[in-house]
């Protein structure tokens, strides 16, 4: 029962003798248990299923050799057999080679017709080498829909979406119950070889369909990471903007200097803000989307854990006099290094800016996706410029947020409505509500986030 590749198989058993051989065949093959199972007729046919439909299928073909008179099995199997340019030993070959006096199988089956593999038929006697296996003889033009049908099903009902279909049919291009043929094995890990280079007819785009099954084509493979990088209050951003992702019914991982969070929950409580930590996020398959802080010094001397983000924000150019371990001197060198946040979002993702600082600002033409500006003032050079162009800003007006899309604006609430540790750090909360803006989220829930997110680490699982 644990056989694969055709090892321990006899089949059309016609004598108690070729049952009793066969029977200590499987057992030594296999090791275990032998199952026993009604001789189907026809040829051994492989359907590789892939979601619910059948994209290839190849047919086998027993082997034959004819006798000559003068040549051994061995020799026949090598002059008529193995010198087809489609056998070999290799993965890359569509066939096996075939040594008859290796083989348990071929063994039994020409014991079964009084022979060895170093008998020599007369000439013209036809020698079974092997009844199955071959599988490489590509027939999925041929496929009958209700076979296509029984296989798709067949996969469903152990619970595979990715399945090889073993069965037998004389005929691939009729219903199975018109012929007696039947399936007769499920494969949950079935090679691919027999339909990327069948020995006959035309290579299927396997491969393809695979990825389209497992990854939609509206699908980029890719959750949103939002990457926070700067001076000025990088923590709470981060923090705050998982909260508001966390809120909208994502289960989100956020790695910051307060620690490593899985949906909400401190998992470490050591500075997270690390390459390791970010990975540890980004191989987690419950997480849904990942917010990372970024300073400077990580950046320098690890690198970012990802290699493309959907919203990156960057909050300052400044502190590049603590850096002097890195040879950062000059503020230019260190804006060189946090534009490296701007250079990974993606052409459909968001940069968010502080347009307060000149040297952010200017990171706006390093964005392949577009910029969301925030500042405390209105009538900052780079947001009046950017509204005039229809682009997006956050601000303060009056001391409530606003955030203005074009000419169109929304307030979203009173800075004073909230607690006063948050209203503070006006900034960093304009930078959080931009980073979520971009994301999707709507501003009812970001005014509903912001009145019950609480900023201290000891208190709040953000």
């Amino acid at each position: 029962y644990d056989g694969n590749h055709g090892r321990g198989v006899s089949v059309n058993l016609m004598t108690r003798a070729d049952v009793e051989a066969a029977y200590q065949l499987a057992r030594r093959k296999g090791g275990g248990g032998v199952i026993v199972e009604r001789f189907v007729i026809g040829n051994e046919h492989r359907l590789l299923v892939v979601g619910k439909r059948v994209v290839a299928a190849a047919r086998g073909e027993s082997l034959w050799v004819c006798g000559d008179g003068n040549s051994n099995i061995i020799e026949l199997v090598d002059s008529q057999i193995n010198t087809d340019p489609r056998r070999g030993t290799g993965e890359d070959s569509p066939l096996n080679a075939v040594a008859p006096e290796q083989g348990a199988e071929i063994i039994l089956e020409l014991k079964r017709q009084g022979l060895t593999a170093y008998s020599i038929p007369a000439d013209g006697q036809k020698v079974l080498i092997q009844p199955n296996g071959n599988v490489a003889f590509d027939v999925t033009d041929l496929i009958h829909p209700s076979v296509a049908a029984a296989a798709t099903l067949a996969a469903r009902v152990v619970g595979l979406d990715i399945a090889g279909i073993d069965l037998v049919a004389e005929d691939i291009s009729r219903p199975l119950e018109e012929q007696g043929g039947a399936i007769i094995e499920v494969n949950a890990s079935p090679g691919l070889l027999a339909h990327l280079k069948p020995a006959e007819g035309q290579p299927r785009a396997i491969g393809a369909a695979i990825m389209d099954h497992l990854f939609a084509p509206e699908e980029t493979g890719r959750m949103p990471i939002v990457g926070v990088t700067g001076t000025r209050g990088i923590t709470l951003i981060a923090r705050l903007v998982a909260w508001l992702i966390h809120i909208s019914g994502k289960h989100v991982g956020l790695a910051c200097s307060e620690g490593l969070y899985l949906d909400g929950r401190r998992v470490t409580d050591t500075n997270c803000a690390n390459w390791e930590a970010g990975q540890r996020l980004l191989i987690n398959r419950s997480v849904q989307a990942a917010v990372f802080e970024n300073g400077a010094r990580m950046i320098l001397g690890e690198g970012l854990a990802y290699d493309k983000c959907a919203v990156g924000v960057v909050t300052d150019v400044s502190g590049h006099e603590a850096l002097g371990e890195f040879y950062i001197h000059e503020p230019d060198q260190l804006y060189t290094v946090l534009r490296t946040q701007v250079d990974v979002i993606l052409p459909d993702g968001v940069a968010v800016l502080n347009a307060a600082d000149p040297q952010v600002v200017e990171m706006a033409a390093l964005c392949d996706g577009t910029v969301v500006f925030y500042g405390l003032d209105p009538q900052l050079d780079a947001i009046v410029a950017h509204r005039a162009g229809g682009g997006r800003v956050v601000f303060l007006r009056d001391g409530s947020i606003v955030l203005a899309d074009g000419a169109k604006e929304t307030a979203l609430l009173p800075m004073s409505s909230l607690k006063p540790s948050k209203a503070a750090q006006s900034e960093s909360v304009m930078a959080a509500v931009a980073a979520a803006w971009a994301l999707g989220i709507g501003p009812e829930l970001i005014g509903a986030g912001l009145r019950t997110f609480e900023s201290n680490p000891k208190k709040t699982n953000y």
